[in-house]
């Protein structure tokens, strides 16, 4: 079973995962968190995380691929934290800056940060295309 925990995405990977017909065999929830109470209250995210890192770091996206599957009955999970745009860059987090983790139940998390070109939806839909290519390579281990 997989649950996904989405930010920048809005829940874009869940309704990727749920156009495939019979999804309803393998897809347990969707989360979307966008804000810093979101996060909190749904996938156990510190609020000492966010303060010290921002809710695009790596900490804050594997608290939330972690929690995702704490509260949910899934053994996949994947998250996505990022900046989509048009606005919300900083020098050390510019446009585009997308941190992205995949989780195995009793495994560990595997984090990265990509960085996509592009406009808003040119960001999210890099995004959700990455987050499902790296579900595919978690699942073919």
């Amino acid at each position: 079973m997989l649950v996904t925990a989405e930010s920048c995405t809005g829940g874009w990977i869940a309704k990727a995962v749920t156009d495939v017909p019979g999804s309803s065999d393998w897809f347990d929830c969707g989360l979307a968190a966008y804000s810093y109470e979101a996060k909190q209250a749904l996938l156990g995210v510190r609020p000492e995380t966010l303060e010290k890192f921002g809710a695009v770091s790596r900490e804050t996206v594997i608290e939330m691929v972690s929690g995702a599957l704490s509260h949910s009955g899934a053994t996949v999970a994947v998250a996505v934290t990022g900046i989509a745009g048009p606005g919300g860059g900083t020098p050390d987090k510019p446009v585009g800056t997308v941190w992205i983790a995949w989780k195995r139940r009793g495994g560990y998390p595997k984090a990265e940060v990509v960085r996509f070109d592009g406009d808003r939806e040119a960001v999210r839909r890099q995004t959700v295309e990455c987050a499902l290519k790296g579900l595919g390579g978690l699942l073919d281990q």
